[in-house]
């Protein structure tokens, strides 16, 4: 082991030096890297809404969303500014719907059964 201080070394991209904690039972003073790739604010800065366009064919109306991802792709190769914030706001707003009315569906398809039932059940 040298005794030299540690360097602070790249990973891809940037990387943090840490050192260790007293007490916190590591007995090596080795220093540890860690890569700070996206952070977690950087979800939100997706100016093109990519993010949203493919959660909303996961998790929302699939056809919906596959319009929204078509939006924002087309939004992000527009080079006309104007053209690109009009692909961007039709790509976040058809993700938003997609997601919207598949959760609809989800809470509305339960009451709708109980409902008939019980009217079913009412008529005998």
């Amino acid at each position: 082991m040298s005794t030299s201080p540690p360097t602070r070394e790249t990973v891809d991209e940037v990387a943090i030096l840490l050192t260790t904690v007293p007490g916190a039972g590591d007995t090596h003073n080795t220093p540890s890297i860690i890569s700070a790739g996206p952070s977690a604010a950087s979800c939100c800065d997706d100016e093109h809404h990519r993010k949203l366009a493919i959660c909303s064919i996961i998790c929302g109306i699939s056809c919906i969303g596959i319009k929204a991802l078509i939006s924002s792709v087309k939004a992000e190769r527009t080079a006309d500014p104007e053209r690109a914030e009009t692909y961007s706001k039709q790509a976040k707003k058809f993700g938003i719907i997609s997601i919207v009315v598949w959760v609809s569906l989800l809470v509305l398809t339960p009451i709708l059964v109980v409902r008939t039932a019980a009217q079913s059940y009412s008529n005998c």
